[in-house]
């Protein structure tokens, strides 16, 4: 049995997973944005150990959620969900001054990755739209570009996923990856999406508990328990680090990347331990 912390999972995929991860009998830290949210998910997963609350699109509301969820830890793995869509169709910008959609899914999964105590293993949901990603790191709040919430979600899809591989390669005692769930009838995807609803938790779920060899590796991009090839830029340790630096400043947060050999070799043994 693990402990799983999911992100924004007051409904759509990040409740999808939940349910999934339920039935298999895990224990479920959900979180959602306001009181009237987390009522909603009390009802749909009475279950639940517990439901934090906090706004993702505030620094603030991070640094909240983060205190939230280590006051309940530890875990065994964070699925970072939370996200909004690519429909905005102007430039919101938050109490911050940040844009919206960078705060949220962007800004958001690194200030929880880096202020929430590091499970074993951490899943960022990402979308094939990264490929459309533009990795300049100039503008990212949008004040010098004509908008586009297409370009902006796409952007911010690529941030999760270098994120996800910049795990990978300065934590070697963590399992990191990304998930495409592919383009599913959800509020997000909206009721016309093609692609099979029912895959579009079950990578996740995978990779956060299974015991399956191939669930425990790290630094790749699945898409329905399937390795696919990324947006080159997200392979790029340069631009990894660009990024990180860029979350640093922006946020006051920095991410630990100090794990000794002694503390992977632990860490490999303890995820041995916990499924046999």
């Amino acid at each position: 049995m693990a402990r799983v912390f999911i992100t924004g999972s007051s409904d759509g995929l990040g409740l999808m997973a939940a349910r999934r991860l339920a039935a298999e009998g895990h224990d479920l830290v959900l979180h959602a944005r306001n009181e009237q949210r987390a009522r909603d998910t009390w009802m749909a997963m009475p279950d639940a150990e517990a439901i934090l609350i906090g706004d993702l699109s505030t620094l603030a509301g991070m640094r909240h959620v983060a205190q939230q969820a280590n006051a309940r830890g530890p875990y065994h793995a964070v699925i970072y969900n939370a996200a909004v869509g690519y429909r905005e169709p102007r430039r919101l910008v938050t109490a911050d001054g940040l844009a919206h959609v960078f705060a949220v899914n962007t800004l958001a999964p690194y200030v929880l990755t880096a202020m929430i105590r590091m499970p074993r293993r951490v899943i960022y949901l990402s979308s094939g739209l990264h490929r459309n990603g533009e990795p300049s790191l100039e503008d990212l709040q949008w004040q010098e570009r004509r908008w586009s919430g297409f370009q902006a979600y796409s952007d911010s899809k690529l941030h999760d996923t270098a994120l996800a591989f910049a795990v990978a390669r300065l934590r070697p005692d963590v399992f990191s990856n990304a998930v495409d769930p592919g383009w599913v009838a959800t509020k997000m995807g909206g009721p016309g999406a093609p692609e099979d609803l029912s895959k579009g938790a079950e990578t996740q779920a995978w990779l956060a508990t299974s015991d399956d060899p191939a669930a425990r590796v790290s630094g790749r991009y699945w898409f329905h328990k399937q390795a696919r090839e990324t947006h080159p830029a997200v392979r790029d340790p340069a631009y990894q680090d660009r990024l990180l630096e860029t979350c640093a400043r922006l946020s006051g947060v920095r991410l630990a990347t100090f794990p000794t050999a002694d503390a992977v070799g632990s860490a490999r043994a303890q995820e041995r331990s916990t499924h046999h």
